[in-house]
């Protein structure tokens, strides 16, 4: 590894908050501490939608989820009422950092962001991340590396099942894949060529949605004194110590920054998104659903029914248009007065104790310049994302407590956090809010190539 060569690292932390990094453990972590006071520092506006994919990608881009055409980790394919498909790297069109700065004849190494796989060629190597099916896979590039990563490294784990119940089974879970992940990267870092090193640590997120209500004390279900209240503050102890590793390793002609795809809050609950529509007169069953059922199992009255939903982070809403869907029954000159119409309803919803919610409801168009792709018809913020949106149906109420896949305690927010360090320019400025769209121009910034017109975001000075 050639030291004297101007490099670029970008350690992503999946889910990385401003309370969590910047306020609550900062003195626990020595190393992000240095590179904040040294450094650049603040938060970091997160795409629309606010969710992991596809956020790494308008990261590592520079453009908005529409012009990607994502809008989550499923979409619906085409208009089917329950066909879908998953994100997968092919459907990522628009170059990344990665691929600009190649033809440059820089080489990369890139590690866990999603939707990375099936794996493609790049200038240096990729490990893919957690959509990858299973270690059997091919998930590296070249092929070749995934044994060399077993016999150096040990056997690599892709993701973890952070919705069980068991947390003691999971907090080592969580804490093997991250160490084999690290584990990893410390090996790229020292044996392989590169000039810019991209990675994230999943491990964050599954250790956020399965440990929040252990920690936040304004969490609903918060109790003192239990058993997992100290072990957030543990895990980012020890993410600060292989981070302090990392740098160990760096040259002082590498910038290193610490960049999060979103933040995290405590979840209120859940709004069942087709539950609202069905007691909004909006969607009508030909018989009533047990607890629990996916939409796309139900029996719907489509010739009766105005829109179906889908649950998640945020909630989809699609539209039932006579002429684009099989069974439409919205005539195409009141598509725009009735989404109008149902956007209204949905921001009307109040929560289970009858408070108003401060609901954001968007028209695709709303928020994106270009859309491509297969976009829902709404997107809808349940109480400014306080509240997750449950997809399954047959429910006496509209509300749950408890996620409908599984246990999960927190939900996204709109701003994570960025930190760049330069050892050679220490400054220690807060420099405010900038959008998560800004990292791809700043990193082609730092390699003096010049930003393409189409970049969507701006570049950080420091």
């Amino acid at each position: 590894m050639n030291k004297n060569k101007k490099k670029l690292v970008i350690i992503g932390l999946d889910c990385a908050s401003p309370k969590t990094m910047f306020d609550d453990f900062l003195d626990d972590c020595p190393n992000i501490k240095l590179m904040l006071e040294h450094g650049v520092h603040g938060k970091l506006r997160s795409c629309d939608p606010p969710i992991t994919i596809p956020a790494w990608m308008v990261m590592s881009t520079g453009k908005k989820a529409g012009t990607l055409g994502l809008y989550g980790f499923r979409h619906r394919k085409g208009n089917s009422y329950d066909d879908f498909w998953i994100a997968t790297s092919y459907n990522i069109k628009e170059p990344k950092v990665w691929d600009i700065i190649a033809e440059e004849g820089l080489k990369s190494c890139i590690l866990g962001i999603p939707p990375s796989y099936p794996v493609q060629p790049i200038n240096g190597c990729l490990v893919s991340g957690f959509i990858t099916p299973d270690i059997t896979s091919n998930y590296t590039y070249p092929p070749e590396l995934k044994e060399e990563i077993k016999k150096h490294v040990g056997n690599y784990i892709l993701d973890a099942n952070f919705r069980i119940e068991d947390k003691s089974s999971l907090l080592r879970e969580i804490y093997e894949m991250t160490k084999i992940h690290f584990k990893t990267v410390k090996y790229l870092m020292q044996n392989k060529d590169w000039d810019y090193f991209k990675f994230v640590i999943i491990g964050l997120d599954r250790f956020h949605h399965a440990f929040w209500k252990y920690y936040d004390k304004k969490h609903s279900k918060y109790k003192a004194g239990n058993q997992f209240e100290g072990e957030m503050r543990r895990f980012y102890q020890y993410l600060d110590q292989e981070i302090g590793e990392i740098l160990d390793l760096l040259s002082e002609n590498t910038i290193t920054m610490i960049v999060s795809d979103h933040g995290v809050k405590a979840m209120k609950g859940l709004i069942c998104v087709n539950m609202a529509l069905e007691q909004l007169g909006l969607l009508k069953f030909k018989k009533k659903p047990k607890p629990g059922t996916r939409i796309g199992d139900a029996e719907i009255d489509w010739f009766k029914s105005y829109a179906w939903g889908w649950g998640g982070y945020y909630a989809r809403i699609f539209l039932n248009v006579e002429g684009r869907e099989a069974r439409g029954i919205i005539k195409k000159k009141d598509y725009e007065k009735t989404r109008s119409k149902i956007a209204q309803k949905l921001r009307n919803i109040k929560d289970d104790q009858g408070n108003r919610m401060n609901t954001k409801v968007y028209r695709p168009e709303d928020l994106f310049q270009t859309i491509r792709g297969d976009s829902p018809d709404l997107m809808v913020y349940f109480d400014d994302l306080n509240w997750r949106s449950a997809g399954t149906i047959g429910y006496d109420s509209m509300y749950l407590k408890d996620n409908d896949t599984g246990p999960d305690d927190a939900v996204h927010d709109y701003h994570g956090i960025f930190i760049i360090y330069d050892p050679k320019n220490k400054n220690g400025k807060d420099l405010g809010i900038k959008n998560i769209l800004d990292i791809a121009p700043t990193s082609l910034k730092l390699f003096g190539i010049e930003v393409p017109k189409d970049m969507e975001g701006n570049i950080i000075n420091f």
